[in-house]
């Protein structure tokens, strides 16, 4: 190995960028992408739910709506502070913590006696779901090699395709068998309580987090073990100094204003249109005459489509950069939910369905890929969380808005919507910054003056 002076002279950073993909960074992904995907499996399991108690408790569609929605109002605030706290205790912590919060409170909502009951419920889930969700993608996203950083946050966010089709699953096989099956269905979201305890155990604290806050011995150690498995000698490092969070007032500040307006509009549309969407599409089905397994399975390969979405997105993430693959990604969504809302027939609402899912998936991994390098380290964590927090409260809306869509103009007016918003969020999303192959050390020291 090299001994020069340039060698000696690489920060702990610059180390771990130039690692190859090791066992460890798979340890990293499949760890926190374990957290990922039994997220998505409770954000799924309500859509299944809402259509099952719409038929055994009688509902109406307002009330459906607040079940839908009521856990997004949660997941905005974790989101928020979840950010915060990850820029002062640490990502891992607030990982660890935020499964056993939603993983116990999923296990709860299994025994609701009442919609208020199963309300306060969701609530709570949405709490340490919120939080979860941009402290899993800051943490991956600097341990990742610069020139992949963006394909492994897009692996990372593929794990939500896989507990969304957890959710399919359980959908389809559980929920309609019983009229305890939207009980046991939720029952099954406990297990994150039992993963938290071993993502507490398993997973290494964020570098640059640990050098932040002057715990350089705790930095070197998850250094090592990262070159350890690839094989490369370690080198001296001389760590950056100590420094305090500069807070959330930094992202509104001169240079940073700009990029933050468009990552929260980004963030605010995409919520939307998804949310809106799927949440709602077994109940939807349902209405336009399919039967309740019918609407599940159909359900079920909708969301199988979400797989190749996130695996095209991975490849072209590192091959035209961030922002071009968004943009696409975000009008083919457009194309999506327009074709849909024209569907007519089976056969037409499947195809329709799975493109918007394809597409949609793919633009969301997308967006978890810029956002970890829209800030420095110093203010990643605040600035990730308050993008997703104030996302969420477009998760909250769109529930809401569905049933007046559909009173106004039926499935049409609902999906002619989503496909508007897909199209001036592709708009906004122009504005972002493209960092492809770049080291978030780079990035640190170009918006140095912000840690100040």
């Amino acid at each position: 190995m090299t001994t020069d002076a340039t060698t000696h002279s690489l920060s702990r950073a610059r180390r771990l960028d130039r690692l190859p993909f090791t066992r460890q960074h798979g340890r990293l992904v499949v760890g926190s992408g374990l957290g990922w995907a039994l997220d998505a499996m409770d954000v799924g399991l309500i859509s299944f739910v809402m259509a099952a108690l719409a038929v055994q408790w009688s509902l109406t569609p307002t009330e459906l709506s607040w079940i839908g929605s009521i856990g997004f109002v949660g997941m905005a605030l974790g989101a928020t502070l979840g950010g915060l706290l990850a820029d002062r205790i640490g990502r891992r912590q607030v990982f660890a913590l935020t499964l056993l919060v939603f993983g116990v409170a999923t296990g709860a909502a299994a025994l609701s006696w009442s919609v208020g009951a199963l309300l306060v419920f969701r609530f709570l889930i949405g709490l340490g779901l919120g939080a979860e969700l941009p402290v899993a993608s800051t943490l991956v996203s600097e341990y990742a090699p610069a020139r992949v950083r963006g394909r492994v946050v897009v692996l990372l966010e593929a794990f939500w395709a896989v507990g969304w089709l957890m959710a399919a699953l359980i959908g389809y096989f559980v929920v309609p068998r019983s009229d305890a099956g939207w009980r046991w269905a939720l029952a099954l979201g406990a297990v994150p309580a039992v993963y938290a305890v071993v993502v507490r155990r398993g997973l290494p604290e964020s570098v640059r987090f640990l050098e932040l806050r002057g715990r350089v011995e705790e930095a070197e150690a998850a250094v090592r073990r990262f070159e350890s498995a690839a094989g490369v000698a370690p080198v001296p490092s001389t760590p950056p100094e100590p420094t305090a969070p500069p807070g959330p007032r930094a992202l509104w500040a001169r240079g940073t204003r700009g990029r933050t307006a468009a990552l929260w509009a980004v963030w605010f549309g995409i919520n939307f249109a998804y949310y809106g969407a799927f949440i709602w599409l077994p109940t939807l089905l349902v209405a336009s005459g399919f039967s309740l397994v019918r609407s599940f399975g159909f359900t079920l390969l909708i969301t199988l489509a979400q797989l190749p979405g996130y695996a095209a997105a991975a490849v072209l993430i590192e091959r035209w950069g961030r922002r071009p693959t968004l943009v696409v990604f975000l009008l083919g969504s457009a194309v999506g939910a327009g074709l849909f809302a024209l569907a007519d027939g089976e056969t037409a609402v499947l195809v329709t369905g799975m493109v918007l899912s394809f597409f949609n998936l793919g633009a969301w991994g997308a967006v978890y890929a810029v956002t970890p390098e829209v800030y420095p380290t110093a203010l990643r964590g605040t600035g990730s969380g308050a993008a997703a927090g104030f996302g969420r409260i477009a998760s909250i809306l769109a529930p809401l808005c569905v049933p007046p869509l559909l009173d106004a103009g039926g499935n049409g007016l609902v999906f002619g919507t989503f496909a508007a918003c897909f199209v001036l969020t592709a708009v906004a999303s122009w504005a972002l910054p493209e960092h492809r192959g770049q080291a978030l050390e780079e990035i640190d020291a170009r918006d140095d003056v912000l840690t100040r």
